[in-house]
């Protein structure tokens, strides 16, 4: 459809959006663009669910703030760089939604925001132990690199797995005496890991290749991604559910049939609806911390 086929049925050109989105973006308080570029769901969720879970395994109110305090500044930076790295992708794939792009905020503010989050995840993260620190520390590295280029090869889902991996680890090494986590948690945050890798990048399939970004997922496809991102979802609630020590009952085969039918449906609803999957991931990522709460938080 040509500028005449849009000026006869009366749709809006991408020049059109663009000036639209812009001026709806500069109308906003800059604070306004700076949150959004951050990614506030998952950095939010992923901080909310990190907190719960060392709540659950016996971290005190101080131990449990400072947990929160070194996720939220580790995500802030994540979600910054990420949108300060892709900005120039971001412009030529016309995600006019996206802070940057839109000039609700500067691409040096976020690439700034993105720094100083970082540099403070450092002494939040060892105050909590020096070795869950490290930890902690290696999954922000992780995603750091997604970032800056393994985003665009076949290893691509190995920062996710890291990432996610990380976290239990870095409550269980946080308590006293720094135990080590147990093997079936850490697995079952590195298959979520990759799930929600896979339903983050199902929405952008078509923009990446097009950008040039041939990622894992972008060499599957959108088809078979949709069909895959289940599986290690699945499998990750099923090694929570089954694994391990701690109660068993119908309570855990019941959270996984509703993680599964959740990692499902999403898949199925992300033809219509391309954000569903990775709101699917993050849901199911409540129901598995919740597993393990109710399980009694055996991390170690």
């Amino acid at each position: 459809m040509d500028a005449t086929d849009r000026a006869t049925t009366g749709m809006p050109d991408a020049g059109t959006v663009a000036d639209a989105t812009a001026a709806r973006a500069r109308s906003r308080p800059p604070l306004h663009g700076l949150v959004t570029a951050c990614h506030p769901v998952p950095a939010v969720a992923v901080t909310l669910l990190t907190t719960v879970l060392a709540a659950s395994a016996g971290q005190d109110a101080r131990g449990c703030a400072l947990v929160a305090a070194a996720v939220l500044a580790g995500q802030l930076s994540v979600g910054w760089c990420n949108d300060a790295v892709d900005a120039r992708r971001d412009r030529a794939a016309g995600r006019y939604g996206k802070p940057v792009v839109s000039g609700a905020v500067g691409v040096t503010t976020v690439r700034a925001a993105s720094l100083v989050a970082l540099a403070l995840s450092v002494p939040l993260s060892l105050a909590c132990g020096a070795l869950a620190g490290t930890v902690h520390l290696l999954g922000v590295g992780a995603a750091w690199a997604y970032n800056l280029g393994v985003k665009a090869t076949v290893l691509s889902w190995l920062p996710y797995a890291i990432g996610f991996a990380a976290l239990p680890a870095f409550v269980a090494l946080g308590l006293p005496g720094s135990p080590w986590p147990a093997t079936w948690v850490v697995a079952a945050g590195a298959l979520l890991g990759v799930g929600a890798h896979l339903g983050n990048v199902l929405p952008d399939i078509a923009s990446d290749r097009a950008t040039g970004v041939r990622g894992w997922p972008q060499r599957l496809g959108p088809a078979r991604v949709r069909l895959l991102m289940p599986v290690p979802l699945v499998m990750a609630s099923a090694v929570l559910a089954l694994g391990g020590p701690g109660p068993r009952g119908v309570v855990g085969p019941a959270a996984l049939a509703v993680a599964a039918l959740t990692a499902v449906g999403g898949a199925l609803a992300g033809r219509r609806r391309a954000g569903v999957p990775f709101l699917a991931s993050i849901v199911v990522a409540g129901i598995d911390v919740a597993m393990l709460v109710w399980r009694g938080a055996a991390l170690t």
